[in-house]
């Protein structure tokens, strides 16, 4: 047996508001942030877990001490308690009525929750030997039930529901394993399109986007009408016909604002448009999903829980499923929503990019199609080219598509030395 040490913490900024990477019409100048968390034992292994919250600068700070309140959650508990039992794990977090009062089950509470649980995932993945994929896509269904909390869901999706769907896609597990080590996971790429660069800088990125195998990109709108025009033009002109190009608001408008807005930018058949409004609007959604049809509708990372993400679903309010890693509490909440977009059948495209998120989300969608749909079909994850260096597993992309990670863990551990240089002090 042994024992979770100590839970230790960082708070690490990248200063990508130099180069404006990550800028777009809500966010001028992010610099990409990680609130990071170890987790370390007593056992002879060596083994840490390690997790981290995605922020993009002022209010790391806040995320951490968020991830600090949680210590006495697991400090001093069992390592082999809580590693066996996830869902109870989960539920021990997210039902503290304590710190519940602070959300519940949504901000920076909620995130915290999430680096904590991702950061034991990390580690039950590498004392597994596998990378988190593989050690969900292995679980038997009725594992997989039991790290869901059901709580709020069961008038979209019952227990019994998520076995049945979980124990139809075991047959053919092993074979899909195969695919993905064999061909991998469709991307897309982000990185041509952020709202800051020059429109020469797009059309080169964009040209090496669709020299480097993606058959889809995306382009940031909504700081200007007649800029977003232009900047659409120019990429498909880039690009060709047979490129989809995806754009992404980022919250920006109000509902009415965005059918406008959509209706001037149908013209370069766009692929869908994302986050047109706010995340919590969940009929300003349907009522834009109806207004700006046949053009989909995305949207996803800023939604706070798995409770928001059924509405919208059952609103018809979304056709393009976004997950964030790290904006909900981790893997348990993400698998109950992997399971949601199932019974809807919604494709399931994850939100990427930032400070891991590429190297963590992957996981989530290779084990959705081992273990839950059985099809990459209309599914695509993000990526942006930016900061993978500073990951012990960095994501690999070959052809525009993921290759299959196989080292042990969840991806989301950062090199030792990056968290340092990059490491912003208290007081200072």
């Amino acid at each position: 047996m042994s024992t979770v040490i100590a839970l230790d913490t960082s708070d690490v900024r990248f200063p990508t508001s130099q180069s404006l990477d990550g800028s777009d019409a809500m966010n001028l100048d992010p610099d990409y942030s990680a609130a990071y968390v170890r987790i370390l034992t007593d056992a002879d292994d060596g083994l840490e877990g390690h997790g981290f919250v995605f922020t993009i600068g002022r209010g790391n700070d806040v995320q951490v001490a968020a991830i600090q309140a949680l210590e006495h959650h697991v400090v001093g508990k069992s390592v082999e308690e809580l590693l066996e039992h996830m869902g109870a794990t989960w539920r021990s977090f997210v039902w503290d009525s304590q710190l519940r009062w602070l959300g519940p089950e949504k901000g920076v509470m909620h995130m915290a929750i999430g680096a904590v649980v991702n950061a034991l995932w990390d580690l039950k993945a590498k004392r597994a030997g596998l990378p988190l994929w593989q050690l969900l896509g292995r679980m038997s269904p009725e594992e997989l039930v039991e790290l869901v909390d059901f709580r709020y869901l069961t008038d979209a999706l019952t227990p019994d529901e998520a076995l049945e769907l979980l124990r139809a896609a075991v047959p053919g597990r092993e074979e899909r394993e195969a695919e993905l080590l064999a061909t991998g996971y469709p991307g897309y790429t982000t990185t041509p399109g952020w709202l800051g660069y020059s429109d020469e800088k797009l059309v080169r990125l964009s040209r090496e986007a669709v020299a480097d195998g993606f058959d889809m990109i995306k382009l940031k709108v909504g700081g200007s009408i007649e800029d977003d025009v232009r900047r659409m033009r120019l990429a498909r002109e880039t690009v060709g016909p047979d490129v989809r190009i995806a754009t992404d608001a980022n919250q920006r408008w109000g509902v009415d604002e965005a059918i406008e807005w959509m209706a001037r930018l149908a013209e370069f058949d766009v692929a869908w448009i994302e986050e047109p409004t706010s995340p919590d609007d969940i009929l300003g959604h349907a009522a834009i999903a109806r207004g700006v049809a046949p053009i989909p509708v995305a949207t996803g990372e800023h939604v706070a829980n798995r409770v928001i993400f059924k509405q919208l679903l059952q609103a018809e309010a979304l056709s393009v499923l976004q997950i964030d890693a790290t904006r909900v509490a981790g893997v348990n909440e993400n698998v109950a929503i992997l399971l949601l977009a199932k019974k809807f059948g919604v494709p399931v495209c994850p939100h990427a990019g930032g400070v891991g998120l590429c190297e963590a989300v992957q996981h989530l969608s290779m084990f959705d199609f081992v273990a839950v749909t059985g099809t990459r079909e209309g599914r695509v994850i993000e990526f942006v080219d930016h900061l993978h260096e500073h990951f012990v597993s960095p994501v690999e992309i070959r052809n525009g598509a993921y290759v299959a990670p196989t080292a042990p863990g969840a991806g989301t551990e950062m090199l030792a030395a990056s968290r340092a240089e990059y490491e912003v002090l208290a007081g200072v």
